[in-house]
């Protein structure tokens, strides 16, 4: 299955949410700069729509990924409830681990970040340089995830999750919503396509599109389309996950806080390769764009939606189409990155 149409969405059934508050903390913080939106023109007419954007997350808060929106959002209101809290513990792949250690850094609180065995080397290193301690669990991204859980009943510990039912998982999906007011002021667009992994971006991505009448479309590597399988069934189901180079998408698990968003606001999702991302990859480096591999996969997801009749029928793709894509990350390994590039991976 490449592209899969949603048969729930119902856009006024999507949560409602005012992210006016995060937007105001973030603008306010030291280095705050919106991501730029940039344009693939050949792309577009290639496709045949009437534009292709790329809203790029390589570089926010000079971290090379979004995830320090829900990060640093989710700590701040933490702190404003629970101000003894002096540890903070993260499950990650990489990305969302590493801001939770910048911000815990910038706030004076020490930072532990569990991450799975297949995790890359540069991710870990690059979260140990922001001050962290770094546990590599023996397991999936799923087993960090309760490693993470078990840690935070520690006293003066907390779990800053960007998947579950706490309320800083509820928290991350509040941050992520100034993205979406950046790009809202920055562009003009019909057609969102965004990353999905656990969900959390996805579902601030619904939350922004769904009064918009904007059609939003997941993107999943096709060894882990959690969301696919859990659209399909009709809640939320879980997937084996053998691993992928997407490293932020490799997730068997739907977040249970961003299900409902996603159930009713999601247009219909696209599977990607490995191979076709990295294709990709090294398309956009020849045109000067370097992201990494969830931040490239919106690309290739726009090539597989132009060619799946009936998910491009339900979307209304066409020559007036203007495609905003959500490119999550830069290169976050850098030589894994370079061997892509060369060919070689």
């Amino acid at each position: 299955m490449t592209a899969f149409v949603n048969p729930a969405v119902d856009p006024p059934r999507v949560p409602t949410a005012d992210g006016a508050e995060a937007t105001a903390f973030h603008q306010a913080l030291p280095g705050y700069a919106p991501t730029p939106v940039r344009g693939l023109p050949e792309l577009a007419a290639e496709l045949g729509v009437g534009a292709v954007l790329v809203k790029d997350e390589s570089n926010r808060f000079g971290l090379p990924a979004f995830k320090v929106l829900g990060a640093s959002w989710a700590i701040e209101r933490t702190l404003r409830t629970e101000p003894g809290i002096h540890t903070l513990v993260a499950a990650s792949a990489g990305n969302h681990g590493r801001a939770v250690a910048h911000v815990a850094a910038t706030r004076g609180l020490a930072c532990r970040v569990f991450l799975p065995a297949r995790s890359a080397r540069a991710r870990r290193e690059a979260i140990a340089r922001e001050g962290a301690e770094v546990v590599v669990v023996d397991g999936t991204y799923e087993d960090a995830v309760v490693a993470a859980h078990t840690a935070a009943a520690e006293p003066g510990v907390v779990e800053i999750a960007d998947v579950g039912d706490s309320p800083q998982a509820s928290w991350v999906i509040d941050g992520y919503a100034t993205l979406f007011a950046e790009a809202a002021e920055q562009a003009e667009f019909d057609l969102l396509v965004v990353p999905v992994g656990v969900g959390s971006l996805a579902a601030a991505a619904a939350r922004f599109a769904a009064p918009r009448g904007i059609h939003l479309v997941g993107v999943e590597p096709e060894t882990a389309a959690c969301l696919t399988a859990s659209l399909a069934a009709g809640a939320p189901a879980s997937v084996p996950t053998p691993g992928t180079s997407m490293a932020g998408l490799d997730c068997s698990e739907i977040s249970p806080t961003a299900w409902p968003s996603l159930q009713a606001g999601m247009t219909g999702t696209v599977e990607v390769s490995d191979a076709d991302v990295h294709a990709e990859m090294r398309s956009l480096a020849a045109a000067q764009l370097a992201l990494g591999d969830c931040g490239a996969a919106t690309v290739t997801a726009l090539r597989r939606l132009a060619e799946a009749e009936d998910l491009s029928a339900a979307v209304g793709l066409g020559p007036s189409t203007r495609a905003l894509l959500i490119a999550t990350e830069g290169p976050t390994d850098p030589d894994a990155y370079a061997e892509v590039i060369r060919g070689s991976r």
